[in-house]
């Protein structure tokens, strides 16, 4: 009788040994247990919201800023042009492209096609001159000010980067694996993380404007430089696919706006900004 006892003590141990031998192994085989080597790829759209900004135009016979000038994005709304190739730079996307150096750090290379908008016929102040020939149009906005309120009205300016304000940028990030919080445990099925990320890079914009009633001008431009700062919750699904959503912000210096075909003119400004974004993609292993 003890030796039976023995005996079923013997199996009992050997069989707990091997189970969880079986279950490290088994947790050490799933596909979503390691990163380092996949790469992983995403699309998707966003909103943004900007801070106002100073923005200051110079060129031959004028040099004044306006204060505190308001703007908002351009949403399209859920649509098809998201995935028409004949029509993405439409609406407001984010496309980024990454690599996993290691199980938990990336580098990834992003643009995030944003959209600015200066509200149009808003009040700001102006400061500065403008002295053009008289016989040129636009003329009539000659003059010295200082603190003077002034309308945003088209013939005054427009002044857009709507095709866009291009963030063009590369960024290091992390992803951790909160899967077990939630009870998850085959996480080839169901994984959720949670991400954070720093990103830097130039403004890329084709910026709409029309200053003083001259011939409008809307052209690529690298414009300045960009920082920024992105924290999210990705759910991937099935190893290979994910839908995920971020919240990013961060800083925009454009010290080089084209604004006319004359390359003596020029605008400058900076702002923050912060942007929510949805988007959908695959990681895998090449």
């Amino acid at each position: 009788m003890k030796l039976n006892s023995a005996k079923i003590l013997l199996i009992v141990f050997f069989s707990i040994l091997n189970w969880n031998s079986y279950s490290q192994n088994d947790l050490s085989s799933l596909y979503t247990t390691h990163n380092k080597g996949k790469f992983f790829f995403s699309w998707g759209g966003n909103r943004e919201a900007f801070t106002k900004s100073d923005i200051t135009f110079k060129g031959e016979n004028y040099n004044f800023t306006l204060n505190d000038v308001k703007a908002h994005d351009r949403p399209k709304g859920w649509h098809i042009d998201y995935i028409n190739p004949k029509r993405l730079s439409i609406p407001q996307t984010n496309l980024k492209i990454g690599y996993f150096i290691s199980d938990k750090y990336y580098l990834a290379f992003g643009v995030d096609h944003m959209k600015y908008i200066m509200t149009h016929n808003q009040y700001v102040n102006i400061n500065g001159y403008i002295n053009l020939p008289a016989d040129e149009l636009g003329s009539n906005y000659n003059g010295n000010y200082q603190n003077e309120s002034i309308q945003m009205t088209d013939d005054f300016l427009l002044f857009e980067h709507t095709d866009g304000l291009n963030y063009v940028y590369f960024e290091f990030g992390r992803f951790d694996d909160i899967s077990h919080l939630f009870g998850i445990s085959n996480t080839d099925k169901l994984q959720i993380n949670i991400t954070e990320g720093f990103g830097f890079g130039a403004l890329y914009p084709k910026t709409n404007t029309t200053l003083l009633e001259k011939t409008r001008y809307d052209e690529f431009h690298i414009a300045g430089y960009g920082l920024s700062l992105n924290a999210g919750l990705n759910l991937t699904f099935f190893k290979y696919f994910f839908v995920q959503g971020n919240l990013k912000g961060g800083f925009i210096n454009m010290p080089d706006i084209r604004t006319t075909h004359n390359t003596k003119d020029s605008a400058s400004q900076h702002f923050m900004y912060i942007q929510t974004i949805v988007s959908a993609g695959g990681i895998f292993k090449i």
